[in-house]
């Protein structure tokens, strides 16, 4: 490519970003910027549709579905090549780019309606592809940190601004409404304000949400096998039961070389009786404002492991008061509706509610879930957890519990678990799932 070339198409694709940003942060029509960037979209042959944030990334996609596949990875780091002139490849990924960002980061002002809501979410799903990961994957909590924060605190914003008590009473705008933690959110919120046909679609939505985490987390815990072997129980002597490789081994004396044969005079079967010790798990979760992805993902958690044979799990919240919500672990949608997020955190009031629920502290676990930021009481709440470990309880502090990995600890508690041998474990959920399979197996 001539240098002339590579100038132009660096031209150009600065017209795109320039028009961009002047979309984001001054949405008034910049004619010169508006009309040299449809003269630069007509001219890669694609759709003027690109500039216009009031179409959805899935209306371009129906009327041209050619570009599905283009806008997957679109914006994915690509390794460095060195300094290559701009060619138009990169000035159509800037427009296709261009796109997703505008849809997605301008949301502008004022009331939303639960058909925007939607539109926004599917947008942000495909700039998520567009950054090569799976829709949903990047929005974590809110107050988080990076782009995954930054799309969790958009999405809560729209959400804030609807008037979720009208589309949840209308069930036509209430079906348009995809559920995701920010909403859930909010419906646990405001659940003590609905009624009526707005309750009943509350719940609804709280419960999809629930049954989509659920069988993502299901998978994640469906390999684990509780109780360690018993070889004081003789092996079953059947067939399906026989230990193929120790029974070659120990025979192998018997290899007669001159026929080739080996001779078997005896059969080793494996043990597969299991201790019938149950095992007891107590979950203590910081249901403060702070906390809500880890008390929807604690409770479906502790139902699905309340279904496995042989463990006993035991469900505790609390913010500046504790409840047992054991009744109702196997149900984790009234587990949330028995919930009211919000207030701050008194960990001794819980502490107070599980000690006596360890019974055999050696085949006990207790998972406490919270960001340890305590009404100024740390140190009792340390020294209580810490003479709950030594009496022989697995004790497992954790973060948080959410999809993005993300957990923000008091430092003070953080370094004390860590000398304690007890580490804070990171917030993605799939560490906690291994710990518990580990205590588990």
């Amino acid at each position: 490519m001539s240098e002339p070339e590579s100038n132009a198409a660096e031209h150009r694709r600065q017209v795109l970003y320039w028009r961009l940003l002047a979309q984001l942060f001054n949405p008034d029509e910049q004619a010169a910027l508006e009309a040299a960037s449809v003269a630069v979209v007509d001219d890669l042959g694609l759709p003027t549709a690109l500039l216009d944030p009031s179409v959805s990334v899935d209306s371009v996609v129906q009327r041209h579905p050619e570009l599905a596949a283009e806008l997957v990875g679109v914006m994915a780091p690509e390794e460095e090549t060195g300094d290559e002139p701009v060619g138009p490849p990169e000035v159509r990924r800037a427009a296709l780019a261009s796109k997703l960002l505008l849809n997605v980061f301008g949301t502008g002002s004022g009331s939303v309606s639960a058909g925007q809501l939607a539109r926004w979410q599917s947008d942000a799903g495909w700039l998520e592809q567009g950054l090569g990961h799976e829709p949903g994957q990047l929005r974590g909590r809110p107050g988080g940190t990076g782009l995954s924060g930054v799309l969790a605190n958009l999405e809560g914003d729209l959400v804030r601004r609807m008037r979720l008590r009208e589309v949840l009473a209308d069930p036509a705008l209430a079906s348009k409404l995809t559920p995701s933690m920010s909403l859930v959110e909010q419906l646990l919120r405001d659940k003590h304000n609905l009624s009526g046909v707005a309750l009943a679609n509350a719940k609804a939505l709280i419960r999809r949400y629930v049954d989509e985490v659920a069988e993502v987390l299901r998978t994640q815990v469906e390999q684990t096998s509780v109780g360690t072997v018993d070889r004081s129980v003789p092996p079953k002597r059947v067939f399906r039961n026989i230990d193929l490789d120790r029974t070659i081994w120990k025979n192998l004396p018997n290899w007669n070389p001159e026929d080739g044969r080996l001779y078997v005079d005896r059969l080793f079967y494996r043990h597969t009786a299991r201790r019938t010790t149950p095992a007891r798990m107590i979950v203590v979760v910081d249901q403060s404002g702070s906390m809500v992805d880890s008390m929807v993902n604690c409770t479906i958690l502790a139902s699905i492991f309340a279904g496995l044979p042989r463990v006993e799990v035991q469900l505790i919240a609390f913010d500046t008061r504790a409840i047992d919500l054991t009744p109702w672990v196997h149900d984790p949608f009234e587990v949330l509706l028995r919930t009211k997020l919000g207030g701050g955190n008194d960990g001794p009031v819980a502490l107070a509610m599980a000690r006596p629920k360890i019974v055999d502290p050696r085949n006990t676990v207790l998972v406490w879930i919270s960001d340890f930021y305590e009404f100024g009481r740390s140190q009792p709440l340390f020294d209580g957890l810490e003479a709950v470990h030594r009496s022989g309880v697995k004790l497992i502090p954790v973060g948080s519990v959410n999809s993005s990995g993300r957990a923000e600890v008091n430092p003070w508690f953080r370094q004390r678990f860590k000398d304690l041998g007890t580490p804070v474990i990171s917030g993605h959920i799939r560490k906690l799932v291994f710990e518990l399979k580990n205590f588990l197996t």
